[in-house]
């Protein structure tokens, strides 16, 4: 396939894919841990690089590939890897370019698990995290300094939805020769492609509308192929690597140069710590992504129409979502998305933390559950589960009241999700 010329839709369906000798229009699972060598030189040279092909399953696996390949496809990136579950991603993410004395520069507006290892694990292997209000880009250039090693940001912070401005970022980590770390989970690749506003590695938590379904866990990460390792501050691509043959990984990759991330991600953190996903679950997620432009629609569409209604309903103290025009994002959410804003909403309920407690246990088409992007809509109060963990200083720090209650709106009929709002609005009684 010449996959340049297809449009989004269609790569959905069909990056990758090469059909086998057994003419299978769908993709195969491959149900295995390990690969026949045709003889020992063979293995010799994959575990030395000098071929490609099939190893161990924790490094890869056929079925993990094409997801891969279609995901880079879709980001217009130059190759991805797929692991374990978005954490693993954002964690092998930051320790495949910091190592112990190195800093990172980060969006404060975080998800909760994202902001404990930024804020409580990665300290205690010697990399430092600076969290600010990643809209402030003069805020974001005064934590800047010679240990730097990234920016990383949310494209829509998890839970308050504030939208980053990626080009600005983007610009900003080039002028010191960094590259921007983007989490683009909530903004799934048919509504925007952070690699071309100058992102230089997009991370998923494939968990999510990528998969669709609420059926699997997963992550993926995405290497742009177009920042330069070679500057010598990142010392983990330009010193010899102890552990794989000496190998200097921004210099002795021949044509895989452009991807030296990628393969470091490979080869380092997803070989030696062993965050790999199953074939089943890729292959969940490989269906999900069939229909990834379609659901997305509809997702963006409902969460339009329950931002409204939220917006005028009395017993609403406020409402986040970027696509509203009195959204404090909106401005730069239009520059950036041109095919819709999400499938998340966030809100405040008069009446404050009983009355949010009340409106959860009222619901019966929304599900109460810690996820987010499943087709179903989804809700839950995260001061007291999903960012649970952090103290009350570092929740306002975020922006996350005890009033905030987050929803993940599905693809169901927007008249029957709105329905089951209502009623659960008058059962909390906020307002009256």
């Amino acid at each position: 396939m010449m996959e340049q010329q297809y449009k989004f839709e269609t790569l959905a369906l069909h990056a990758g894919f090469v059909a086998e000798e057994t003419h299978s229009r769908a993709a195969p699972i491959y149900r295995t841990s390990a690969y026949l060598f045709d003889s020992a030189k063979h293995a010799s040279d994959l575990f030395a690089l000098k071929q490609n092909g099939n190893m161990y399953t924790r490094l890869g696996n056929p079925t993990q590939e094409l997801l891969e390949k279609r995901m880079a496809a879709l980001e217009n990136g130059a190759a991805a890897v797929a692991v374990a579950s978005g954490t693993s991603a954002i964690f092998y993410t930051i320790i495949n370019i910091c190592g112990h004395g190195d800093e990172v520069v980060s969006a404060v507006n975080l998800y909760g698990g994202t902001h404990t290892l930024f804020n409580d694990i990665l300290p205690e292997l010697g990399i430092k995290v600076h969290l600010v209000d990643i809209r402030n880009t003069e805020a974001v250039r005064a934590c800047v300094n010679e240990r730097t090693r990234c920016i990383f940001t949310e494209v829509i912070g998890n839970p308050t939805l504030d939208v980053a401005d990626v080009c600005a970022l983007a610009s900003l980590a080039h002028e010191y020769k960094l590259p921007l770390v983007v989490d683009s989970t909530f903004t799934p690749p048919s509504i925007f492609r952070p690699i071309d506003h100058g992102a230089d590695i997009v991370v998923h938590s494939l968990t999510k509308w990528l998969g669709g379904h609420g059926t699997g866990i997963g992550g993926v990460v995405i290497d742009s192929g177009k920042f330069d390792w070679t500057d010598k501050k990142f010392r983990l691509y330009n010193e010899p690597d102890r552990s794989y043959h000496d190998l200097r990984y921004a210099h002795d990759l021949g044509d895989n140069n452009q991807i030296a991330f990628a393969v470091r991600f490979r080869l380092v953190p997803l070989r030696n710590l062993g965050a790999c996903i199953s074939p089943d679950n890729a292959w969940y997620f490989l269906q999900g992504l069939e229909t990834l432009s379609l659901r997305m629609e509809r997702h963006c569409g409902n969460a339009m129409e329950v931002a409204r209604y939220l917006s005028n309903h009395k017993s609403v103290a406020w409402v986040r979502y970027p696509g509203l025009e009195t959204d404090p994002s909106n401005e730069v959410a239009l520059k950036q998305f041109t095919k819709g804003f999400g499938g998340m909403v966030v809100f405040g309920i008069k009446g404050g933390r009983d009355a949010g407690e009340k409106f959860i246990n009222s619901l019966k088409l929304f599900s109460h559950v810690a996820n987010v992007g499943d087709a179903k809509s989804l809700a839950i109060h995260p001061a007291s589960t999903t960012h649970s963990q952090l103290t009350e200083e570092q929740q306002a720090h975020g922006g996350i009241t005890p009033d905030l209650i987050r929803l993940s709106i599905g693809i169901e009929h927007i008249d029957d999700i709105i329905s089951d709002l209502d009623s659960a609005m008058e059962g909390a009684g906020p307002g009256k």
